[in-house]
Protein backbone atom coordinates (compact mmCIF):
# COMPACT_ATOMS: atom_id res chain seq x y z
CA UNK A 1 0.00 0.00 0.00
CA UNK A 2 2.59 2.57 -1.32
CA UNK A 3 0.60 5.97 -1.25
CA UNK A 4 -2.44 7.04 1.04
CA UNK A 5 -4.51 10.54 0.82
CA UNK A 6 -5.97 11.20 4.26
CA UNK A 7 -8.52 14.21 3.84
CA UNK A 8 -11.08 16.19 5.33
CA UNK A 9 -15.03 14.46 4.15
CA UNK A 10 -16.93 17.67 5.84
CA UNK A 11 -15.83 21.53 6.38
CA UNK A 12 -12.69 20.60 8.39
CA UNK A 13 -11.79 20.03 12.06
CA UNK A 14 -12.83 16.36 11.99
CA UNK A 15 -10.00 14.61 13.61
CA UNK A 16 -7.69 14.50 10.30
CA UNK A 17 -4.44 15.13 12.47
CA UNK A 18 -5.57 12.25 14.70
CA UNK A 19 -5.85 9.91 11.59
CA UNK A 20 -2.85 11.15 10.18
CA UNK A 21 -0.58 10.59 12.81
CA UNK A 22 -1.82 6.90 13.69
CA UNK A 23 -0.82 6.54 9.60
CA UNK A 24 1.95 7.99 10.11
CA UNK A 25 3.59 5.66 13.00
CA UNK A 26 3.47 3.26 9.85
CA UNK A 27 4.76 5.40 7.20
CA UNK A 28 8.65 5.66 5.61
CA UNK A 29 6.55 9.44 4.78
CA UNK A 30 3.54 11.91 5.25
CA UNK A 31 3.08 14.99 3.38
CA UNK A 32 1.53 17.98 3.96
CA UNK A 33 0.26 18.86 0.38
CA UNK A 34 -1.96 21.84 0.62
CA UNK A 35 -2.81 25.41 2.75
CA UNK A 36 -0.44 27.03 5.56
CA UNK A 37 -0.80 27.39 9.30
CA UNK A 38 -4.48 28.68 8.84
CA UNK A 39 -5.60 24.93 9.91
CA UNK A 40 -4.51 23.34 12.89
CA UNK A 41 -4.72 19.42 14.13
CA UNK A 42 -4.62 18.11 17.43
CA UNK A 43 -2.52 15.07 18.15
CA UNK A 44 -2.49 13.57 21.98
CA UNK A 45 0.30 10.86 22.33
CA UNK A 46 0.50 9.57 25.50
CA UNK A 47 -1.74 11.31 27.23
CA UNK A 48 0.46 14.61 25.88
CA UNK A 49 -1.15 17.10 23.67
CA UNK A 50 0.31 18.77 20.45
CA UNK A 51 -1.23 21.56 17.85
CA UNK A 52 0.08 21.19 15.09
CA UNK A 53 -0.14 23.90 12.15
CA UNK A 54 2.45 24.24 9.63
CA UNK A 55 3.99 21.28 10.22
CA UNK A 56 2.80 17.41 8.80
CA UNK A 57 1.46 15.09 11.86
CA UNK A 58 4.36 12.47 10.54
CA UNK A 59 6.87 15.34 12.52
CA UNK A 60 5.55 12.75 15.98
CA UNK A 61 6.72 9.91 14.67
CA UNK A 62 10.13 9.17 15.38
CA UNK A 63 11.31 6.68 11.80
CA UNK A 64 8.70 8.53 9.47
CA UNK A 65 10.09 11.52 7.04
CA UNK A 66 7.89 14.37 7.51
CA UNK A 67 7.12 16.79 4.60
CA UNK A 68 5.55 20.05 3.03
CA UNK A 69 5.02 19.80 -0.23
CA UNK A 70 5.22 22.47 -3.20
CA UNK A 71 1.15 23.06 -2.89
CA UNK A 72 1.59 24.55 0.70
CA UNK A 73 2.30 28.12 1.75
CA UNK A 74 5.04 28.22 4.24
CA UNK A 75 5.39 31.09 7.35
CA UNK A 76 8.75 30.94 8.16
CA UNK A 77 7.80 32.56 11.19
CA UNK A 78 5.39 30.51 12.51
CA UNK A 79 7.61 27.28 11.17
CA UNK A 80 10.29 27.64 13.76
CA UNK A 81 8.17 28.87 16.34
CA UNK A 82 6.63 25.53 15.68
CA UNK A 83 9.82 23.89 15.12
CA UNK A 84 11.13 25.73 18.39
CA UNK A 85 7.87 24.36 20.48
CA UNK A 86 8.65 20.43 19.41
CA UNK A 87 12.01 20.89 20.23
CA UNK A 88 11.67 21.93 23.29
CA UNK A 89 9.20 19.40 24.25
CA UNK A 90 12.12 16.50 23.15
CA UNK A 91 10.51 15.80 19.67
CA UNK A 92 13.32 15.49 16.80
CA UNK A 93 12.28 18.08 13.98
CA UNK A 94 15.51 17.39 11.80
CA UNK A 95 14.17 14.79 9.47
CA UNK A 96 11.57 17.72 7.79
CA UNK A 97 11.91 17.93 4.38
CA UNK A 98 10.61 21.52 2.80
CA UNK A 99 9.83 21.53 -0.93
CA UNK A 100 11.92 24.16 -3.10
CA UNK A 101 9.14 25.53 -4.61
CA UNK A 102 6.59 25.66 -1.69
CA UNK A 103 5.31 29.86 -1.50
CA UNK A 104 6.27 31.65 1.48
CA UNK A 105 3.82 34.04 3.16
CA UNK A 106 5.09 37.77 4.26
CA UNK A 107 4.25 40.88 6.08
CA UNK A 108 2.37 42.16 3.60
CA UNK A 109 0.23 39.42 2.52
CA UNK A 110 -0.81 39.00 6.38
CA UNK A 111 -1.64 42.67 5.58
CA UNK A 112 -3.65 42.24 2.36
CA UNK A 113 -5.33 39.25 4.22
CA UNK A 114 -6.62 41.81 6.95
CA UNK A 115 -7.87 44.01 4.84
CA UNK A 116 -9.73 42.34 2.53
CA UNK A 117 -11.63 41.18 5.38
CA UNK A 118 -12.33 44.48 6.94
CA UNK A 119 -13.46 45.88 3.20
CA UNK A 120 -15.80 43.10 2.52
CA UNK A 121 -17.90 43.20 5.90
CA UNK A 122 -20.73 41.41 6.16
CA UNK A 123 -19.68 39.62 3.11
CA UNK A 124 -16.22 38.14 5.17
CA UNK A 125 -14.93 34.95 3.90
CA UNK A 126 -14.22 34.42 7.91
CA UNK A 127 -10.30 33.38 7.11
CA UNK A 128 -7.48 33.07 9.75
CA UNK A 129 -5.84 36.23 8.30
CA UNK A 130 -2.51 34.37 8.25
CA UNK A 131 -2.06 35.59 5.05
CA UNK A 132 -2.85 32.18 2.93
CA UNK A 133 -5.25 33.59 0.65
CA UNK A 134 -3.07 36.70 -1.03
CA UNK A 135 -0.31 34.13 -0.78
CA UNK A 136 -1.68 32.00 -3.05
CA UNK A 137 -3.12 34.80 -5.51
CA UNK A 138 0.61 35.90 -5.66
CA UNK A 139 1.26 32.52 -6.50
CA UNK A 140 -1.13 32.50 -9.25
CA UNK A 141 -0.84 36.01 -10.56
CA UNK A 142 3.15 34.86 -10.62
CA UNK A 143 3.85 37.70 -8.59
CA UNK A 144 4.79 35.27 -5.42
CA UNK A 145 7.98 34.56 -3.68
CA UNK A 146 9.31 30.51 -3.56
CA UNK A 147 11.56 29.16 -0.57
CA UNK A 148 14.28 28.54 -3.54
CA UNK A 149 13.88 32.29 -3.80
CA UNK A 150 16.03 33.06 -0.07
CA UNK A 151 19.26 31.12 -1.54
CA UNK A 152 19.33 34.34 -4.15
CA UNK A 153 19.77 37.74 -2.52
CA UNK A 154 19.49 40.24 -5.49
CA UNK A 155 16.63 37.76 -7.20
CA UNK A 156 14.63 37.62 -3.62
CA UNK A 157 14.83 41.43 -2.96
CA UNK A 158 14.30 42.23 -6.87
CA UNK A 159 10.96 40.25 -6.45
CA UNK A 160 9.50 42.09 -2.89
CA UNK A 161 10.29 45.01 -4.46
CA UNK A 162 8.15 44.21 -7.36
CA UNK A 163 5.45 43.03 -6.11
CA UNK A 164 5.13 46.09 -3.64
CA UNK A 165 5.83 48.60 -5.95
CA UNK A 166 1.67 47.30 -6.88
CA UNK A 167 0.84 46.72 -2.97
CA UNK A 168 2.10 49.56 -1.67
CA UNK A 169 -0.42 52.31 -3.89
CA UNK A 170 -3.19 49.96 -2.48
CA UNK A 171 -2.07 50.15 1.55
CA UNK A 172 -1.52 53.84 1.30
CA UNK A 173 -5.58 54.55 0.00
CA UNK A 174 -6.45 52.56 2.96
CA UNK A 175 -4.21 54.76 5.00
CA UNK A 176 -1.96 51.62 5.55
CA UNK A 177 1.49 52.48 6.34
CA UNK A 178 3.78 51.22 2.91
CA UNK A 179 6.11 48.38 3.20
CA UNK A 180 9.81 48.69 3.00
CA UNK A 181 11.07 46.11 0.67
CA UNK A 182 14.52 46.06 1.78
CA UNK A 183 13.06 45.56 5.46
CA UNK A 184 10.70 42.51 4.15
CA UNK A 185 13.75 40.85 2.38
CA UNK A 186 16.12 41.05 5.62
CA UNK A 187 13.08 39.41 7.28
CA UNK A 188 13.42 37.26 5.03
CA UNK A 189 16.68 36.24 4.15
CA UNK A 190 16.86 35.58 7.87
CA UNK A 191 15.62 32.49 7.53
CA UNK A 192 17.43 31.54 4.93
CA UNK A 193 20.35 29.56 6.81
CA UNK A 194 18.16 27.89 9.32
CA UNK A 195 16.00 26.35 6.66
CA UNK A 196 18.26 25.62 3.69
CA UNK A 197 19.12 22.04 5.34
CA UNK A 198 15.85 20.79 5.26
CA UNK A 199 15.28 22.45 1.52
CA UNK A 200 14.77 19.44 -1.57
CA UNK A 201 13.58 18.54 -4.37
CA UNK A 202 10.02 16.64 -2.75
CA UNK A 203 8.86 15.22 -6.07
CA UNK A 204 11.73 13.53 -6.88
CA UNK A 205 12.60 12.51 -3.37
CA UNK A 206 8.53 11.08 -3.08
CA UNK A 207 8.67 9.53 -6.08
CA UNK A 208 12.23 7.68 -5.50
CA UNK A 209 10.71 6.69 -2.58
CA UNK A 210 7.23 4.86 -4.12
CA UNK A 211 9.86 3.33 -6.59
CA UNK A 212 11.27 1.56 -3.68
CA UNK A 213 8.34 0.61 -2.46
CA UNK A 214 8.13 3.12 0.91
CA UNK A 215 4.75 4.17 2.21
CA UNK A 216 3.57 7.92 1.91
CA UNK A 217 0.28 9.12 3.42
CA UNK A 218 -0.69 11.94 2.01
CA UNK A 219 -2.21 14.99 4.55
CA UNK A 220 -4.62 17.61 3.42
CA UNK A 221 -5.67 20.62 5.33
CA UNK A 222 -8.83 22.02 5.77
CA UNK A 223 -11.59 19.94 4.06
CA UNK A 224 -13.38 18.90 0.88
CA UNK A 225 -16.46 21.93 1.39
CA UNK A 226 -13.50 23.95 1.67
CA UNK A 227 -11.88 23.05 -1.77
CA UNK A 228 -11.66 26.45 -3.84
CA UNK A 229 -13.38 24.27 -6.66
CA UNK A 230 -15.40 22.14 -5.37
CA UNK A 231 -16.55 24.08 -2.04
CA UNK A 232 -19.21 26.19 -0.58
CA UNK A 233 -17.30 28.89 -2.82
CA UNK A 234 -16.93 31.62 -2.13
CA UNK A 235 -16.79 30.82 1.45
CA UNK A 236 -13.72 28.18 1.27
CA UNK A 237 -10.13 28.26 1.09
CA UNK A 238 -7.47 29.21 -1.79
CA UNK A 239 -6.29 25.86 -2.50
CA UNK A 240 -7.33 22.35 -3.17
CA UNK A 241 -8.10 20.32 0.03
CA UNK A 242 -9.66 17.54 -2.27
CA UNK A 243 -7.89 14.13 -3.15
CA UNK A 244 -6.73 16.14 -6.85
CA UNK A 245 -4.55 18.76 -4.94
CA UNK A 246 -2.52 15.66 -3.46
CA UNK A 247 -1.17 15.43 -6.84
CA UNK A 248 -0.51 18.84 -7.75
CA UNK A 249 0.53 19.73 -4.37
CA UNK A 250 3.31 16.77 -3.99
CA UNK A 251 3.92 16.10 -7.77
CA UNK A 252 3.01 12.49 -7.23
CA UNK A 253 1.30 10.84 -9.70
CA UNK A 254 -2.69 10.17 -9.62
CA UNK A 255 -1.85 6.11 -10.81
CA UNK A 256 0.14 5.67 -7.16
CA UNK A 257 -2.45 6.60 -5.18
CA UNK A 258 -3.82 3.41 -3.80
CA UNK A 259 -6.46 4.62 -1.10
CA UNK A 260 -8.36 7.75 0.00
CA UNK A 261 -9.67 8.12 3.09
CA UNK A 262 -12.12 10.75 4.37
CA UNK A 263 -12.38 11.43 8.11
CA UNK A 264 -15.61 12.85 8.60
CA UNK A 265 -17.09 13.43 12.42
CA UNK A 266 -19.81 11.60 13.77
CA UNK A 267 -22.04 14.92 14.09
CA UNK A 268 -20.41 17.98 12.11
CA UNK A 269 -18.39 21.36 12.82
CA UNK A 270 -18.13 24.14 10.87
CA UNK A 271 -16.13 27.69 11.24
CA UNK A 272 -15.88 30.89 9.39
CA UNK A 273 -19.03 32.20 7.04
CA UNK A 274 -20.81 30.25 4.48
CA UNK A 275 -24.03 27.95 3.96
CA UNK A 276 -24.37 24.99 7.12
CA UNK A 277 -27.94 23.07 6.11
CA UNK A 278 -27.80 21.42 9.79
CA UNK A 279 -26.34 23.77 12.00
CA UNK A 280 -28.09 23.96 15.02
CA UNK A 281 -28.39 27.72 16.98
CA UNK A 282 -29.80 26.25 20.08
CA UNK A 283 -28.97 24.18 23.15
CA UNK A 284 -28.12 21.44 21.37
CA UNK A 285 -25.66 23.25 19.24
CA UNK A 286 -24.38 24.21 22.59
CA UNK A 287 -24.23 20.71 24.09
CA UNK A 288 -22.02 19.60 20.81
CA UNK A 289 -19.45 22.48 21.16
CA UNK A 290 -19.15 21.86 24.57
CA UNK A 291 -18.81 17.93 24.69
CA UNK A 292 -16.96 17.52 21.70
CA UNK A 293 -14.59 20.61 23.05
CA UNK A 294 -15.30 22.63 20.04
CA UNK A 295 -13.02 25.68 19.66
CA UNK A 296 -10.37 26.45 16.59
CA UNK A 297 -6.76 25.01 17.33
CA UNK A 298 -5.39 27.73 15.51
CA UNK A 299 -7.84 30.81 16.35
CA UNK A 300 -9.91 29.63 19.44
CA UNK A 301 -13.18 30.76 17.82
CA UNK A 302 -15.93 28.36 18.50
CA UNK A 303 -16.70 26.24 15.96
CA UNK A 304 -20.85 25.93 14.68
CA UNK A 305 -22.05 22.40 15.06
CA UNK A 306 -24.88 20.37 14.16
CA UNK A 307 -26.14 16.90 13.07
CA UNK A 308 -24.37 14.67 10.53
CA UNK A 309 -25.42 15.49 6.98
CA UNK A 310 -25.23 12.53 4.65
CA UNK A 311 -25.45 14.22 1.01
CA UNK A 312 -22.49 16.37 2.20
CA UNK A 313 -20.50 13.13 3.08
CA UNK A 314 -21.97 11.21 -0.29
CA UNK A 315 -20.70 14.80 -2.22
CA UNK A 316 -17.51 14.31 -0.89
CA UNK A 317 -17.15 10.74 -1.79
CA UNK A 318 -17.67 11.32 -4.99
CA UNK A 319 -15.10 14.19 -5.79
CA UNK A 320 -12.54 12.34 -4.00
CA UNK A 321 -13.41 8.69 -5.17
CA UNK A 322 -13.17 7.75 -0.96
CA UNK A 323 -12.25 4.30 -0.90
CA UNK A 324 -12.83 4.85 3.50
CA UNK A 325 -13.80 7.01 6.08
CA UNK A 326 -12.38 7.54 9.49
CA UNK A 327 -15.22 8.36 11.38
CA UNK A 328 -14.06 10.23 14.80
CA UNK A 329 -16.18 11.70 17.86
CA UNK A 330 -18.21 8.92 18.26
CA UNK A 331 -18.19 9.18 21.66
CA UNK A 332 -19.42 12.68 21.92
CA UNK A 333 -22.72 11.83 21.13
CA UNK A 334 -23.38 9.12 24.38
CA UNK A 335 -26.11 10.38 26.42
CA UNK A 336 -28.02 11.20 23.62
CA UNK A 337 -31.60 9.47 23.49
CA UNK A 338 -31.82 9.79 19.92
CA UNK A 339 -29.22 11.49 17.57
CA UNK A 340 -30.66 13.24 14.06
CA UNK A 341 -29.03 12.74 10.61
CA UNK A 342 -29.46 14.45 7.94
CA UNK A 343 -30.59 12.77 4.60
CA UNK A 344 -31.75 14.67 2.53
CA UNK A 345 -33.21 18.83 2.00
CA UNK A 346 -35.98 20.90 1.19
CA UNK A 347 -34.79 23.28 -1.35
CA UNK A 348 -37.81 25.73 -2.51
CA UNK A 349 -40.14 23.26 -0.96
CA UNK A 350 -39.45 20.31 -2.97
CA UNK A 351 -37.20 17.32 -1.26
CA UNK A 352 -33.11 16.96 -2.92
CA UNK A 353 -31.22 13.76 -1.90
CA UNK A 354 -27.46 15.56 -2.72
CA UNK A 355 -25.90 18.56 -2.52
CA UNK A 356 -27.51 21.14 -4.90
CA UNK A 357 -24.84 22.58 -7.59
CA UNK A 358 -26.12 26.20 -7.16
CA UNK A 359 -24.81 27.49 -4.20
CA UNK A 360 -28.09 29.62 -3.84
CA UNK A 361 -29.87 26.63 -3.60
CA UNK A 362 -27.34 24.73 -0.76
CA UNK A 363 -27.85 28.59 1.20
CA UNK A 364 -31.29 27.83 0.84
CA UNK A 365 -31.05 24.18 2.10
CA UNK A 366 -33.49 23.33 5.12
CA UNK A 367 -32.52 19.78 6.43
CA UNK A 368 -34.72 16.43 6.40
CA UNK A 369 -33.76 14.47 9.22
CA UNK A 370 -34.27 10.70 10.29
CA UNK A 371 -34.03 9.46 13.66
CA UNK A 372 -31.37 6.57 15.23
CA UNK A 373 -31.60 5.60 18.73
CA UNK A 374 -28.93 6.82 21.20
CA UNK A 375 -26.61 4.86 24.17
CA UNK A 376 -25.75 6.22 27.62
CA UNK A 377 -22.82 4.05 27.67
CA UNK A 378 -19.12 5.17 27.94
CA UNK A 379 -17.77 3.46 24.96
CA UNK A 380 -14.15 5.11 24.90
CA UNK A 381 -12.94 2.14 26.23
CA UNK A 382 -14.02 0.25 23.35
CA UNK A 383 -11.65 -1.16 20.93
CA UNK A 384 -13.47 -3.78 18.98
CA UNK A 385 -16.60 -3.17 16.93
CA UNK A 386 -18.78 -5.68 18.50
CA UNK A 387 -17.87 -3.96 22.59
CA UNK A 388 -19.78 -1.35 21.34
CA UNK A 389 -23.28 -0.65 22.65
CA UNK A 390 -25.44 -2.25 20.00
CA UNK A 391 -27.40 1.20 19.11
CA UNK A 392 -23.44 2.63 18.75
CA UNK A 393 -22.94 -0.11 16.17
CA UNK A 394 -26.49 0.57 14.41
CA UNK A 395 -25.36 4.14 14.40
CA UNK A 396 -22.39 3.73 12.92
CA UNK A 397 -23.93 0.75 9.94
CA UNK A 398 -26.91 3.22 9.43
CA UNK A 399 -23.90 6.04 8.54
CA UNK A 400 -22.11 3.70 6.39
CA UNK A 401 -25.28 3.25 4.45
CA UNK A 402 -26.45 6.80 3.82
CA UNK A 403 -23.04 7.96 2.96
CA UNK A 404 -22.41 4.61 0.88
CA UNK A 405 -18.57 4.13 1.77
CA UNK A 406 -17.10 2.01 4.27
CA UNK A 407 -16.72 2.67 7.86
CA UNK A 408 -13.20 1.41 7.86
CA UNK A 409 -11.86 3.57 11.50
CA UNK A 410 -13.92 4.54 14.25
CA UNK A 411 -12.71 6.89 16.95
CA UNK A 412 -13.89 6.95 20.46
CA UNK A 413 -11.70 9.11 22.14
CA UNK A 414 -9.04 11.48 21.04
CA UNK A 415 -5.87 9.26 21.97
CA UNK A 416 -3.90 7.03 19.59
CA UNK A 417 -5.31 4.35 21.62
CA UNK A 418 -8.94 5.31 21.37
CA UNK A 419 -9.38 3.64 17.86
CA UNK A 420 -11.53 0.77 16.65
CA UNK A 421 -10.63 -0.33 13.21
CA UNK A 422 -12.30 -2.28 11.01
CA UNK A 423 -10.80 -2.27 8.16
CA UNK A 424 -7.02 -1.64 8.01
CA UNK A 425 -6.15 1.31 5.89
CA UNK A 426 -2.60 0.45 5.01
CA UNK A 427 -3.10 -3.00 4.32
Amino acid sequence: MPAVIVLGAQWGDEGKGKATDQLGTRADYVVKYNGGNNAGHTVVVDGEKFALHLLPGGILSPACTPVIGNGVVVDLKVLFEEINDLASRGVDTSRLKVSANAHIITSYTRKMDSLSETTLGDKKIGTTGRGIGPTYSDKVSRSGLRIQDLFNEVELRAKVASSLSQKNILFKAYGVDPFDPEEVADELLSYAERVRPMVIDTTLELNNGLDAGRTIVFEGGQSTMLDIDHGTYPYVTSSNPTAGGACTGTGVGPTNIQRVIGVAKAYVTRVGEGPFPTELLDESGEWLREQGHEYGVTTGRPRRCGWYDSPVVRYSSRVNGLTDIALTKLDVLGGLEEIPVCVAYEVNGERVDEVPAFAADFAAAKPIYEYRPGWSEDISGCRTFEELPQAAQDYVLYLEEVSRCRMSVIGVGPGREATIVRHDLLD
